[in-house]
């Protein structure tokens, strides 16, 4: 017969999950996972620390199938003793220290931003660099606290873990505008097979992917015996060979083709950031543009006369153009009659409703007179880099945004589709739009390629733009688009729609990328049409299995 257990502080505490023989290392994770400290937290820290090297630029993956384990062998503690309130503490403690170290060792690259202008923002450095990973890791710790909620002595506890922990990243996508960096499914950026998986799930359903397999290898340090002891290592396995084997084929069956005529030149200047917005520079700064814009090269040995539509990066200028009647004349003398520039520029006009500042981050299309034909303005803008959340406020306490723009941007109403001369509809993005999975393409007819100016010199050589460009590249798989990526120090490059590199310039070169335009999907990818259906279905697939177990930790036999 069975009886039920009741327990005065919510469900039953699990059972310990060793059986027999103490498993050594895992138990005494557990076990410092149960005691409260310093060394709970520091071993929550390392291994949230150890899951950084899968993301860009190392993408050592493999690492997160000894991460995720450590993880679940701590919250196995938090989670065997004690009433309901302290075990939920304790994972959540246990959530956030791995959350701290995981975005401290894999977003430590942003202080570099503030030692660009030292003088006004230097002191800020150990605090932009302590308090976002502190802030980002309340996610991680609700994601150990509901996973706590519904945790097992069993292996359906991946499931309760894979659940909380998507779910938690699909929220720290949006919420607060939303920072989706380094979701977990970009451990498989790295791989040109396994990031073609994002076409099918987008990338929320590769961090589900890569949290349920790379949790499985717990399973060898359960005390299990048998099925349940291999089994989940080796389906892990076959799934991941599977995704790659499907990427392969994919990738052979789909080549590149091209736009016909459509012939393309990104300049990238490495400029450095601290010289980029110095107007008393603006005659100079404008001129080497143009002459390295204007080069022969091997692809296109009469330079911009093979050319129809150059490409400069993200606030390329430092002045406002229509002020500058000077700047118009320099384009005009030295721009073929059949080329179009495409630039990311301040632009100066009416701020919207609701918004005051009267300056807007954009991307301008410019003809061979010099004349603007049409403009489109950023809509997702950087919080503190580009605007001040309570910006009255603050601005009265005598901050400012890392742009030094009084009063911040306003930003556009919408994104939108924009007709550029010589190619075909443009779905535009500024900066840091592009990591946003699923919000990259304007309502309406589907455009036929992506166009992402950008500036990453604010983080010089360091990770942040290697992690930059491979969200991008996700993009262009999960939309079936070709994406046009122009930065200011690099990462600029030509991407095909399956996240193929046609051409590009490294990061801190000066030079071009030239090169034809990749056509894009004829059928849009699954991803694109429901990745937040695919999301919640993936959701819904981890809890139910969460759920479906034999209720062994609140009842016995008798």
């Amino acid at each position: 017969m069975t009886t039920s257990v009741s327990h005065p502080g919510g469900p039953e505490p699990v059972a310990p999950l060793h059986r027999g023989r103490a498993p050594g290392l895992a138990a005494r994770m557990r076990a410092l996972g149960a005691r409260p400290g310093w060394r709970r937290l520091l071993a929550a820290m390392v291994a949230g620390a150890l899951a950084a090297a899968a993301m860009p630029p190392f993408g050592l993956w493999p690492v997160l199938a000894l991460s995720f384990p450590a993880l679940i062998l701590l919250l196995d503690g938090a989670c065997a003793q004690g009433a309901l309130p302290s075990r939920l503490r304790a994972a959540a403690a246990i959530g956030w220290g791995y959350g701290f170290g995981y975005f401290l060792a894999s977003l430590w690259w942003i202080g570099s931003a503030f030692l660009v202008d030292a003088a006004a923002f230097g002191w800020l450095l150990p605090f932009a660099v302590v308090a976002m990973p502190a802030g980002l890791a309340l996610f991680t710790a609700c994601g150990g606290a509901l996973a706590a909620l519904l945790w097992s002595a069993s292996w359906q506890r991946l499931f309760a873990f894979t659940f909380a922990f998507t779910l938690l990243e699909l929220v720290r996508g949006t919420v607060l505008t939303g920072f989706p960096w380094n979701s977990f499914g970009y451990a498989f950026a790295q791989s040109g097979l396994l990031m073609q998986g994002a076409a099918l799930l987008g990338v929320h359903g590769l961090s589900f992917l890569a949290l349920l397999v790379f949790s499985t290898p717990v399973l060898l340090l359960d005390g299990e015996r048998g099925l349940i002891r291999w089994g989940g290592p080796v389906l892990a396995l076959l799934l991941l060979a599977t995704a790659a084997g499907w990427g392969a084929f994919r990738l052979q069956a789909t080549p590149t083709h091209f736009v016909p005529g459509v012939h393309l030149r990104l300049m990238q200047p490495a400029l450095a950031q601290d010289q980029k917005f110095n107007y008393g520079r603006s005659r100079k700064i404008l001129q080497d543009y143009l002459a390295l814009s204007t080069m022969p090269t091997a692809t296109y040995p009469q330079g911009l006369a093979d050319v129809n539509v150059l490409i400069w990066p993200e606030s390329a200028f430092p002045f406002i153009y229509e002020r500058e009647s000077w700047a118009a004349e320099m384009i005009a003398q030295d721009l073929p009659e059949n080329v179009t520039l495409v630039t990311g520029a301040i632009r100066y006009g009416e701020p919207p409703a609701g918004q005051r500042s009267p300056y807007f981050n954009s991307i301008r299309v410019i003809d061979h007179k010099g004349h603007v034909l049409v403009s489109t303005d950023k809509v997702h803008l950087v919080p503190f880099g580009e605007y001040l959340p309570f910006q009255n406020m603050l601005e009265s306490l005598g901050l400012e945004q890392l742009t030094r723009v009084r009063g911040g941007f306003s930003s556009g109403s919408a994104l939108r589709v924009l007709d550029v001369p010589g190619l075909p509809p443009v779905a535009p993005l500024v900066c840091y739009e592009v990591i946003f999975p699923g919000t990259v393409v304007p309502q309406g007819p589907r455009p036929q390629l992506m166009l992402n100016l950008t500036n990453d010199a604010w983080f010089g050589e360091t990770p942040g733009p290697y992690q930059h460009f491979a969200q991008a590249r996700m993009r262009a798989i999960e939309e079936g688009l070709p994406l046009i990526r122009a930065a200011n120090s690099g990462i600029s490059a030509i991407i095909d729609p399956l996240g193929r590199i046609v051409a590009l310039a490294p990061l801190g070169a000066r030079t071009l990328v030239d090169g034809p335009l990749p056509e894009a999907l004829k059928t849009q990818p699954f991803a694109a049409a429901h990745m937040y259906k695919i999301a919640v279905a993936l959701l819904l697939f981890g809890l139910i299995l969460s759920r479906l177990r034999l209720s062994a930790h609140v009842t016995r036999k008798s």
